[in-house]
């Protein structure tokens, strides 16, 4: 039951982060380009490509975590572009840049915060993509407990 609810739960705050965001920078495209480029990391050629094809991915990667198809591999490339996201916070925080974040449209600077938040995003990520093992690691546990008792 609680891995139920874990597993759904997880799935839901990953889904309607994706969702939303996606649909934000979809709807802003001239803002997220601009925030792209508020980054100083990708060549100008790069921005416009980004701008156009990353929301699209977003919202496919949120509604194949509400779909729940081939959980596992949605998972691990949730963890992938979480890592690559907050990478690239992390680095551009960090070389001083004062960027907007552009994660939910703009408005908010990159600062520890927005680092965070991102960061927080993994835990359900690698739930997801751990499910199974820490099923298996915990019905063995609890296995062990029955026969020891």
């Amino acid at each position: 039951m609680t891995f139920r609810i874990l597993h759904w739960a997880s799935r839901i705050i990953l889904a309607a982060t994706f969702l939303y965001s996606g649909y934000v920078k979809i709807q802003s495209p001239l803002e997220f380009a601009g925030a792209l480029a508020g980054y100083k990391l990708f060549p100008a050629d790069l921005i416009i490509p980004v701008t156009y094809y990353l929301p699209w991915i977003e919202v496919a990667l949120g509604a194949s975590l509400l779909v729940g198809w081939k959980i596992r591999y949605f998972a691990a490339f949730t963890i992938g572009l979480l890592s690559l996201f907050t990478l690239i916070l992390v680095v551009t925080y960090l070389r001083g840049i004062d960027a907007e974040c552009g994660c939910f449209g703009m408005g908010g600077p990159i600062s520890p915060l927005t680092i965070a938040r991102d960061g927080l995003f993994l835990v359900p990520a690698v739930f997801l993509g751990l499910e199974a093992r820490i099923r298996r690691r915990w019905q063995s546990q609890m296995d062990f407990r029955t026969e020891h008792t």
